[in-house]
């Protein structure tokens, strides 16, 4: 998809420039006065020798991460819409401003630019061949290993959209267990599929309450990646994997029903990032656990009032059965700690419209009880250009879920629901540093905010969780 060359070779070549640059050119006169390399800004030009070059402008200000990636997903949207699928992408001036480390957010955005919804009708598709150009030869080394690096992150990225952007009855909770497992087949990881026969057995009770409302039965994936056998340390990663969403008797409005497909958004990040660092073979251990369900009405479902058992042990008063994705992570928690023995948390979830109303759909909320363990983090998103916003919590937070009559409640009041969410699923981390990822906003826009952006899911949490575990 993507090949690194000192020279580029195609016929149709994409040239970055800013406007200093641009000022130093002698440029033919199609384009004198015409193109003023304003940010993503385009133009087409003719060569004597019948190749076309396509200039798309930097601006004049410092690009910071999400800019990069959108300048060549820019380029690639370009040229796809003129139906060229092959061309030259010379990276030089952004690498020689941004430094080697650039070509990570160039590989990124071009082969997010590229991405376009499954569609259920005929249509062709043809595959886009890029040659990155870069004519610094002594760099070409370090820029093929991030480039690789790179682009193992975005195959899984892709992966995480495609299952969030598959209808409901074309993604059923065995169903995404088997394209996990399948997409990991061939790397170190160790997959095991937990059925619901097994979960009754080990007391799964949160997640059956839940998968239990509909036909189509909930199961747990349980991935090991031991890339570091000699490290004590093993980082817990916990997806949200309800593969629909109606919100059981609570039931969801009617115009929020077509995003409760991909209330799985979570389960898939965690699913993908793993799947990059075995394919980078990436010297750490993580422990991936996706409850996976669905949310439905049916005769046996639970109902506000309820109270339930979990796999910690601890009852828990159902106040909204469609808080049930907290549910499903409490007893996900509860097995990473318990019985794979992990030393850090990180869970993350489409779980509450309260994270999107506060930080809307570009910022993802955050909320640690370890600085420590939020540093690393921190030092991720910045690797990665994902933003995400730190969540303060005090003890009358946590008291907000007391319940009167089980050891927890489900829903807070109808104040800080992203806070009490996430205060709720650290009730079974059992004091291990815990990290807690709100991707409601972010995993999904209607209309694409950034150019690597694609109308559907977005594969949020993958880059940034890829670079904490890779630390």
């Amino acid at each position: 998809m993507i090949q690194l060359t000192g020279q580029c070779q195609k016929d149709t070549v994409v040239v970055f420039i800013d406007k200093e640059n641009l000022a130093k050119m002698e440029q033919s006169a199609k384009t004198a006065g015409v193109f003023k390399a304003n940010y993503l800004e385009t133009a087409w030009i003719s060569e004597q020798d019948g190749r076309w070059k396509l200039f798309v402008g930097m601006g004049e200000e410092h690009l910071d991460k999400i800019q990069l990636k959108e300048l060549a997903a820019k380029a690639v949207k370009e040229c796809k819409g003129k139906e060229i699928h092959e061309f030259s992408l010379d990276i030089t001036s952004v690498i020689s401003k941004y430094s080697v480390k650039a070509v990570r957010d160039l590989t990124e955005g071009a082969i997010l630019g590229q991405y376009e919804q499954k569609m259920f009708k005929k249509k062709e598709s043809k595959e886009i061949q890029i040659e990155f150009c870069y004519s610094e030869k002594e760099s070409l080394d370090e820029l093929c290993t991030y480039l690789d690096e790179t682009v193992s992150i975005a195959e899984g990225i892709w992966f995480a959209r495609d299952m969030v952007n598959l209808p409901a009855n074309r993604l059923r909770p065995e169903n995404f267990a088997e394209a996990v497992a399948d997409l990991v087949k061939g790397t170190a990881i160790e997959t095991e599929i937990i059925h619901v026969d097994e979960l009754r057995k080990m007391g799964m009770d949160a997640l059956l309450s839940v998968g239990d409302s509909s036909e189509f039965p909930p199961c747990m994936l349980v991935m090991r990646y031991k890339g570091n056998p000699d490290s004590s340390r093993t980082i817990g990663l916990i997806g949200k994997g309800v593969t629909v969403d109606t919100g059981g008797y609570c039931l969801k409005p009617a115009n929020s029903m077509l995003g409760i497909k991909g209330d799985m958004a979570g389960g898939a990040a965690v699913s993908a990032a793993l799947y990059a660092l075995a394919k980078n073979q990436v010297k750490t251990n993580v422990v991936v656990v996706v409850p996976m369900c669905e949310n439905r009405i049916s005769p046996g479902s639970m109902l506000p009032g309820d109270v339930i058992h979990s796999y910690a042990g601890k009852t828990i008063e159902i106040a909204n059965t469609d808080a049930e994705g907290r549910l499903i992570l409490g007893d996900a928690v509860s097995y990473a700690v318990k019985n794979e023995h992990v030393t850090e948390l990180l869970d993350i979830a489409t779980l509450t419209g309260a994270v999107v109303n506060m930080l809307g759909f570009t910022i993802g909320g955050a909320i640690c009880d370890n600085d420590k363990w939020f540093h690393e983090f921190y030092e991720a998103y910045q690797t990665s250009g994902e933003r995400y916003w730190r969540l303060p919590f005090y003890k009358e937070h946590e008291k907000m879920i007391e319940s009167k009559i089980a050891d927890i409640r489900n829903l807070g009041e109808n104040h800080c629901g992203t806070i009490t969410a996430g205060l709720f699923i650290r009730e079974f981390a059992e004091k291990h540093p815990w990290l807690h990822l709100d991707i409601a906003g972010t995993a999904w826009v209607d209309s694409p905010i950034f150019e690597f952006q694609a109308a559907g899911a977005t594969g949020a949490g993958v880059s940034t969780i890829y670079y904490l575990c890779s630390r």
